[in-house]
């Protein structure tokens, strides 16, 4: 073959090449390119508010997770009393409580929903929703008890806020399977009476698996391919969207970091990838809201994830009140905009 045929096919083909990792690298900065940047360093003590809500979050995941247990419909009384604490500490904030009934598995079963109201523009919302039920057999400490107790503070901390956007802050019954996915996830039942009822739901926030962190290096890990783009040490917290979510993954981890001294992570990716979808956030997708999930990346990095161990002294009390805290500051930015 001519030494010139020979040199032009090898520079067509090293031109499609690149063609191909530009396309990769553009669509990989695309999905977790974030604003700001993930705190790094020392900490600083916990303030005294930080403490507070430490103390307190301590206190609800020791009830939800240790006195009450694995609470699902196959152990219908401790769901009942998990449902009745979230009513009780909501209602000790200040809050009317809404019970909201469904159908499910023989029994009724209930959202909880508490609401912030807005003013100059109440018709927009911003919902922080975390799912109160366990899977079989476990206590659930980390899931989800962690996102319940982190809620219940939200809405003690944002309560009497004078901001423009109502705020809803809503406890979902039966995201666990079988439930996940189906007409009888609470989140589900709620996303679809919000769309059917025409609520302009601008955001919402699901709270899923945030209690643990580790500084121990190769302690995360992450389905292919963000491992090549995200840090091996589960120290951090994340925010997962989808794609249609980007730009609310991108405001929420922006107001995240101007706030809060605490490492983050962000990504907004297709929806059907693995991972991204896994929990009350994807029933606002199909309901065609924004929504992301704030999450430790529950399996990809807890150790104890749906199993009997997953007990209240694994948590990192002290980590969750620092997220907690700056989740407070990113649902009054939210409702601020």
């Amino acid at each position: 073959m001519c030494p010139d045929i020979i040199s032009r096919k090898w520079l067509a083909s090293v031109v499609r090449w690149g063609v191909v990792l530009g396309v990769i690298l553009a669509g990989s900065q695309f999905m977790t390119g974030m604003p700001g940047s993930s705190w790094s360093g020392p900490l600083p003590p916990l303030s005294g508010e930080e403490q507070l809500i430490h103390d307190n979050l301590k206190r609800h995941v020791a009830e939800l997770a240790g006195r009450i247990g694995e609470r699902n419909v196959w152990r219908p009384e401790a769901l009942a009393a998990a449902a009745g604490y979230i009513r009780k500490t909501l209602e000790g904030a200040g809050y009317a409580v809404s019970v909201q009934p469904f159908p499910s598995h023989g029994l009724t079963v209930n959202n909880l929903e508490a609401v912030l109201p807005g003013h100059g523009a109440a018709d927009e919302i911003i919902v922080a929703g975390a799912h109160y039920d366990s899977v079989a057999g476990t206590p659930g400490a980390n899931d989800n008890a962690s996102g319940v107790a982190s809620l219940l503070e939200l809405a003690r901390l944002l309560a009497g806020r004078a901001l423009p956007r109502t705020v809803r802050f809503v406890a979902f019954a039966n995201e666990e399977a079988p439930f996940f996915y189906g007409d009888e996830m609470g989140s589900n039942v709620y996303a679809t009476r919000a769309r059917a009822q025409g609520e302009r739901i601008e955001a919402m926030l699901a709270l899923e698996t945030i209690g643990y962190y580790t500084g121990q290096p190769g302690s995360q890990w992450y389905p292919f391919p963000f491992s090549f783009f995200y840090p091996d040490t589960g120290n951090f917290i994340g925010f997962v969207g989808d794609l249609s979510s980007r730009r609310l993954v991108r405001r929420a981890i922006g107001a995240f970091r101007a706030s809060t001294a605490f490492p983050s992570e962000g990504v907004a990716a297709p929806g059907r990838m693995k991972g991204v979808h896994w929990s009350d956030h994807w029933s606002f997708w199909q309901a065609g809201y924004p929504a992301i999930m704030v999450t430790d990346t529950a399996l990809y990095r807890y150790p104890h994830y749906h199993a009997a161990t997953d007990t209240p002294e694994k948590l990192d009390y002290t980590s969750l009140a620092r997220v907690t805290g700056g989740l407070a500051d990113v649902i009054a930015a939210l409702a601020s905009q």
